[in-house]
């Protein structure tokens, strides 16, 4: 059984609420976990603070026992030192106009 560490999509529309869970690979993505490790509120309340609360004791026992995180948890966890930060998944050169790019020999 592999193991994820997701996020459960709750809230209204256009309103989004997660929480973090573990949860097998093969369930559905609002379905059944086994353990709610976190939440995450993306939206920023007036302060401009977009709240976030871990469970950093089970988030470590879960990565300890092979849980993978999916690619938002990865970046979540690297922001909080959990996790060492996941690499950047886009390229300088693609940044830079097609005219403008040095051709590499």
């Amino acid at each position: 059984m592999v193991v994820r560490l997701r996020l459960q999509r709750f809230g209204h529309k256009n309103s989004p609420f997660y929480r973090m869970v573990a949860a097998d690979a093969r369930a559905p993505r609002d379905g059944r976990f086994l353990e709610i490790v976190g939440t995450y509120n993306p939206i920023a309340t007036r302060e401009g603070i977009k709240e976030i609360r871990l469970k950093a004791d089970r988030i470590r026992y879960w990565i300890s026992v092979g849980a993978q995180p999916s690619d938002r948890v990865a970046w979540i966890l690297g922001k909080f030192g959990i996790l060492p930060p996941p690499p950047q998944r886009f390229s300088v050169q693609k940044m830079i106009p097609k005219k403008d790019r040095k051709k590499e020999e």
